[in-house]
């Protein structure tokens, strides 16, 4: 998501997939919603490739300042929504196009003072949309057995419960305020890290800040939103950038294009209903050489993209396309 930079704000990040996703979406026009607009490169790019209208969802305030750098170049073709893309079906409906960028944007990673970051002093934050409890409430006021089914649900943490059982005592003797001593509780659990391989802390600081944000209830819903929004022949693309968020999305596009098979083979057959989408290919699309070079982040990224039918929107079960669950949360 690109945007010009200013001495008071944070520098911007490129789009991840950006050239893939116009290619699989073309022709680009119509009404399309920005889900998560960050610092508004997605939303460029569709306007810039055809869209009449973009409506670009955030929950981050600090995305829609920045935008007014260059948002005028734009006018009359884009609304800014302070929002969260599950209530997208209620901002608009007979959309053309959805996208989705998944995960934490580069200009909230870059600010220390947002508390994202375990290489940058900072409050223990984490909070996208600047409102409601905190990384610090939840490490500080979480029982043990919470953190540490928090640190392997949603990082993938092996070391889940020593650490949980680390910041237990750390803080005994005072709260955990700020990212940098988080960030050596957790390093004092685990290995020191080989060259090359990713920081000690990763995992914990990906798992606390979905906690804080509720990133996968916000997917599972948002996809059921997209689902409801688009008009038949709307599609929707999105980016992932891990795995558990990429088994989500697929896992839901396999239910609702008629692809989930039957679960037992011995069973009668019985009538389905009719797809709620249309998947062209099977596979996500990843970053070819010339986006790796120029953008180191997309080497994880994954695009997942969908075409809305004329079938009635539904529902589907949060276990059923593998979203993670937390107790006591």
């Amino acid at each position: 998501m690109a945007a010009a930079a200013s001495p008071d704000l944070p520098a911007p990040h490129t789009p991840v997939l950006l050239r893939p996703l116009l290619k699989a979406v073309a022709p680009v026009t119509g009404t399309w919603l920005d889900g998560t607009f960050g610092a508004g490169g997605y939303t460029r790019g569709l306007l810039d490739a055809g869209a009449d209208f973009v409506i670009a969802v955030d929950r981050d305030p600090l995305a829609f300042e920045m935008a007014a750098e260059w948002a005028g170049d734009y006018a009359g073709r884009i609304t800014m929504q302070l929002g969260v893309f599950s209530h997208m079906d209620e901002y608009a409906q007979d959309l053309d196009g959805v996208v989705l960028d998944l995960g934490v944007s580069s200009m909230q990673l870059d600010q220390a003072e947002r508390g994202f970051s375990f290489m940058k002093d900072g409050p223990l934050d984490m909070r996208m949309s600047q409102e409601g409890p905190s990384a610090a409430d939840l490490v500080n006021e979480a029982d043990e057995a919470t953190l540490a089914n928090i640190l392997f649900q949603y990082g993938e943490e092996r070391a889940s419960r020593r650490i949980a059982k680390a910041i237990v005592k750390a803080r005994d003797l005072a709260p955990i305020k700020r990212t940098l001593e988080l960030a050596r509780i957790v390093e004092g659990c685990l290995p020191r890290a080989k060259p090359g391989q990713s920081h000690p802390a990763t995992r914990s600081f990906q798992a606390l800040r979905i906690a804080v944000n509720d990133e996968y209830g916000e997917l599972f819903q948002g996809l059921m939103a997209a689902e409801r929004a688009l008009k038949p022949g709307g599609k929707l693309a999105v980016v992932t950038f891990h795995s558990v968020e990429d088994r989500m999305v697929k896992r839901f596009l396999t239910a609702r294009s008629g692809g989930g098979g039957n679960p037992n083979r011995f069973a009668p057959d019985v009538e389905r209903a009719a797809p709620q989408f249309t998947v062209d290919k099977r596979k996500a699309i990843g970053p070819d050489a010339q986006e790796l070079a120029e953008n180191p982040r997309s080497r994880s990224a994954k695009l997942r993209v969908a075409v809305r039918t004329d079938a009635p929107a539904g529902k589907v079960d949060a276990r059923a396309i593998g979203m993670p669950m937390v107790k006591g949360k």
